[in-house]
């Protein structure tokens, strides 16, 4: 595959994400591009946050449904479906973080990488 149909596709696999928050209400979208950080893996980083633990589980179902329909693919790894206070999907090319909101407070995980560039979305 190319260098540029990678970028697409991961370009679609983000907007796909967000699509899947915004159908559930995540608050606080934010698509951040990690292609031009030194030392990242994967292409972006979408986050945001939930108020409370079922919301969080509902939308990360709601994230991996929408990828799965549109691309037919799982996410490669998944952690924190336990607890429901910090879920991370991880689809190679873009990784989903999505929060309690006191968690993503404490965190502050889009402070680590201030040289992406962001972009943020309304929920639905």
């Amino acid at each position: 595959m190319s260098e540029k149909n990678k970028e697409s596709l991961s370009e679609k696999l983000a907007a796909v994400i967000v699509h899947g928050m915004q159908e559930k209400k995540g608050n606080e979208i934010v698509r951040m591009d990690m292609r031009e950080v030194n030392a990242t893996l994967s292409d972006y980083f979408v986050i945001c946050h939930a108020d409370s633990a079922i919301q969080v589980n509902t939308i990360s179902k709601s994230v991996e449904d929408e990828v799965y329909k549109a691309f037919g693919q799982e996410p490669w790894r998944k952690e924190g479906h336990g607890n429901g206070e910090w879920i991370l999907l991880d689809f190679v090319d873009v990784v989903v973080h999505i929060f309690k909101t006191e968690k993503r407070e404490h965190y502050r995980i889009e402070d680590l990488w201030g040289d992406a560039q962001v972009s943020t979305f309304k929920s639905a």
